[in-house]
């Protein structure tokens, strides 16, 4: 009897053990399945939080780009419309001098007619200038004939009058050779 009880109490213990022994496994199961789950939740959050800084990221490289488009677009229109400015402010000034010119005209032309028409402008100033010069002599040659008979009926402090009333053709030459000078500049 004693056997057997000692036999039952043994085997009772060794079930005992299985039991426990079987429950701490399901405990450690438990447990790893559970770590598991919070490492794949983890490693999901952090793909998430990746996709969104990759996301915002391209949103700010996307809204960098459209800032930096527009600000070359703006420096674009800006410098067009300086240089529209200028070609009208330099269309204006060769009219102008092209009305002051010898041989211009108000109509505007392109380039190499304007550097041509400068080239005989300049060209026409000195052959007018000489012409002019030529006049101016001989007429003042004239005026000075015709004055001697008539100083010689006037007197002194006369005469000095008047031929100092004939002198200023000294001066318009000057005024039409520095108007002749501005307008082929």
């Amino acid at each position: 009897l004693r056997t057997e009880e000692r036999q039952r109490l043994a085997r009772e213990r060794r079930e005992e053990r299985e039991k426990q022994h079987a429950a701490k496994e399901t405990q450690i199961l438990e447990k790893e399945r559970k770590a598991k789950l919070q490492y794949e939740k983890q490693l999901e959050e952090r793909q998430r939080k990746l996709k969104e800084q990759k996301q915002k990221e391209e949103q700010r490289r996307a809204a960098v780009e459209e800032k930096r488009k527009q600000k070359i677009e703006e420096e674009k229109e800006r410098y067009e419309a300086v240089m529209h400015r200028t070609l009208e402010r330099n269309q204006r000034l060769e009219t102008r001098q092209k009305r002051w010119s010898w041989g211009g005209s108000v109509t505007p032309d392109s380039e190499s007619k304007t550097a041509s028409k400068r080239s005989t402008s300049t060209a026409n100033i000195k052959q007018t200038e000489a012409v002019m010069n030529k006049r101016l002599s001989s007429s003042a040659a004239l005026l000075n004939a015709s004055d001697r008979t008539r100083r010689s009926q006037l007197s002194p402090l006369d005469s000095s009058v008047i031929s100092r009333l004939l002198a200023p053709t000294q001066a318009s030459l000057a005024r039409s050779k520095s108007a002749a000078t501005l307008s082929a500049d």
